[in-house]
């Protein structure tokens, strides 16, 4: 079923209910993270596992993640080399009632920190399981992190 979620503003990613925040490094520069965040949609299955399939819209990307679930997302931020975040508008989540995911980008030396916020609102047995699930999300993240340095250096000549 496909759902219209609560309009947010990049202050959510503050103020959600449920807040999932993981980071990791990169050796890339910012630049090139950020292009393969924003810039370079549908090659987010190359290195985010739980994505299958992404494209651009005129307002922001078309998601589908592994399991069937669709997301329809408008971009608030598209800071380069900074800051690319989204809110979701439509989902087929169950239970969903708002989303917004930022992720932010900064250099450290001699490499490129990613932050990554999945900011999130619905009912009690969906904020519960969403903390139950952090460890895994965590993990995808760290698999999406490394596998995304990896291409990142083949695509630098590395």
């Amino acid at each position: 079923m496909i759902r219209h979620l609560k309009d947010v503003g990049l202050d959510f990613a503050e103020s959600a209910p449920v807040r999932l925040v993981f980071a990791g490094e990169v050796s890339a520069p910012p630049e090139d993270v950020y292009r393969a965040l924003a810039e370079e949609t549908g090659d987010w299955p190359c290195w985010f596992s739980a994505v299958t399939f992404a494209r651009p819209t005129e307002q922001g990307r078309e998601v589908h993640l592994r399991g069937g679930t669709k997301f329809m997302e408008t971009v608030l931020a598209a800071e380069p080399s900074k800051r690319y975040a989204y809110r979701i508008d439509i989902s087929s989540a169950p239970g969903v009632r708002a989303m917004l995911e930022d992720w932010r980008i900064w250099p450290t030396g001699a490499a490129t920190r990613v932050q990554w916020t999945m900011a999130i609102d619905g009912p009690a047995p969906l904020r519960l399981l969403l903390r139950a699930a952090r460890p895994g999300v965590g993990r995808a993240f760290r698999d999406a992190v490394r596998a995304l340095d990896a291409r990142l250096a083949d695509s630098r000549g590395k």
